[in-house]
């Protein structure tokens, strides 16, 4: 099944600004300690988006549409679990005219520390115009102010960019809703699992299927640009792997063996892909060009070398290998050699993915049960961040805060995604329609 490319919503902050003419105020007091685990969270208020003149819309009315944002914008803010919002249904809803004018004494009663107001507008050439404020509610002064143009069907885009201007705003962190996840679908009994690659957005909505299951699909992951799925198709017990483009729908084979082959990655500047394959009995890494053709061998180590992941500017790969004699971590250079072990904490370690920021790595470690964890490039600073039966293949948010793996229930092989972030306070499941393994966080939108 073909997926339409995401529309590129265009920012107009500036003339936003000039539009309603007011300064942006000096003051900008109000934060949030994403790094202290027992901070309360932040009471933000988020009232429904009003419209000055409800207007039909492919998507819905305006009126419509402005209290679904807001519903995104709450849901988008309660699973980074650093904010408490009270949305619609526990606020008053307000007028046009208040959205630049706040109503303080109404929301110090609320005992919210934040509010965010907005509102929906349709424009004649049929398209919206979103606007987005924050406010700091004790100090009644207004923090931040976005605003997007977009066609009816991309309202969600506009309600992830708010959001994320919000969170960028109050934590200083980079944004992470506006952004897509892939992973491997999986329906049927439990040793005769049908897995079909999907894709959705990263609060789980705009949810599609987009191979047919007849091949057993694995390990998806996106290009840099966003315009592309590297993953690992099963057909006839032959390994393939495909990049399938999501603006046309087409897949190009990349290689193809009768080898056991695992895990594709993508370099950072898209121009190669990392695998690993057994050639009689020993697994090593190699990479080809994304447009096929002969791949190059890394590793020479016998044993397993499996699980290659780039450094986010290019220059290192960190990979599992069983080469002292169990599991570990190891770091190499981007053409292999000058290869070192990097995990020493007990027990096996597993799935490693370099963090977009550069300065973790996350990986799976199997001791009894399987947890996430993280390190830095040089093994230090080892936490581990989940504590179930089994979880495991993490990988990063955009910004490099909070971390997607899966998690097998005991018994009944049933899989589901979920996200931790790196306080490893905050863990939420994330819906899907059927049982999911392998995500595959993308880059922000462009």
């Amino acid at each position: 099944m073909a997926i339409t490319a995401p529309k590129r919503i265009e920012s107009w902050l500036v003339a936003f600004t000039l539009l309603i003419g007011l300064a942006l105020p000096a003051q900008a007091q109000l934060t949030v300690d994403v790094e202290n685990t027992a901070a309360d969270e932040l009471t933000i208020a988020v009232p429904g988006l009003p419209t000055p003149r409800s207007t039909e819309t492919p998507a819905g009315t305006t009126a419509e549409l402005g209290n679904k944002i807001s519903d995104v914008i709450v849901s988008n803010l309660r699973s980074s679990g650093l904010f408490k919002p009270l949305g619609r249904n526990r606020v008053r809803g307000i007028s046009f005219a208040e959205v630049t004018s706040p109503q303080f004494p109404y929301w110090n009663g609320t005992n919210a520390s934040a509010l965010i107001q907005g509102f929906v507008r349709s424009n004649g050439d049929g398209k919206l115009t979103v606007g987005c404020y924050l406010y700091d509610v004790a100090l009644q002064t207004e923090l931040t102010r976005t605003g997007f143009v977009v066609e009816p069907g991309d309202w969600r885009r506009a309600a992830h960019k708010c959001a994320d201007s919000i969170y960028s705003r109050l934590t200083g962190e980079s944004p992470f809703f506006d952004s897509r996840i892939a992973y491997i679908a999986e329906t049927g009994p439990k040793g005769n699992r049908r897995k079909r690659l999907a894709i959705m957005d990263s609060d789980g909505a705009n949810h599609r299927f987009i191979t047919n299951g007849q091949a057993t699909a694995l390990t998806p992951r996106f290009s840099p640009d966003y315009s592309k799925i590297v993953y690992l198709s099963f057909l006839d017990g032959n390994p393939r792997i495909y990049v399938y483009e999501i603006g046309t729908g087409r897949q190009r084979l990349i290689t193809q063996s009768t080898n056991p082959t695992f895990a594709p990655r993508w370099s950072p500047d898209g121009k190669w892909i990392l695998y690993s394959m057994a050639i009689a009995g020993n697994t090593d890494i190699y990479k080809v060009s994304s447009q096929g053709g002969e791949p190059k061998r890394l590793t020479f180590s016998p044993g397993i070398d499996i699980g290659g992941s780039f450094s986010p500017d290019g220059s290192r790969i960190v990979f599992e290998s069983d080469r002292s004699g169990s599991q570990q971590l190891y770091v190499m250079g981007a053409n292999g050699g000058n290869e070192r072990r990097i995990s020493f904490g007990g027990g096996r370690y597993a799935t490693p993915e370099w963090s977009p920021r550069g300065d973790l790595i996350a990986f799976t470690r199997i001791a009894g049960n399987f947890r996430v964890g993280v390190m830095t490039p040089s093994g230090g600073g080892q936490r581990l961040l989940t504590n179930s039966w089994q979880d495991e293949a993490p990988t990063w948010a955009p910004n490099g805060r909070i971390i997607q793996f899966f998690r097998t229930s005991r018994g009944s092989g049933k899989t589901g995604i979920w996200q931790v972030d790196l306080t490893g306070r905050n863990e939420r499941q994330l819906p899907t329609p059927v049982d999911g393994s392998d995500p595959a966080w993308g880059p922000l939108l462009p």
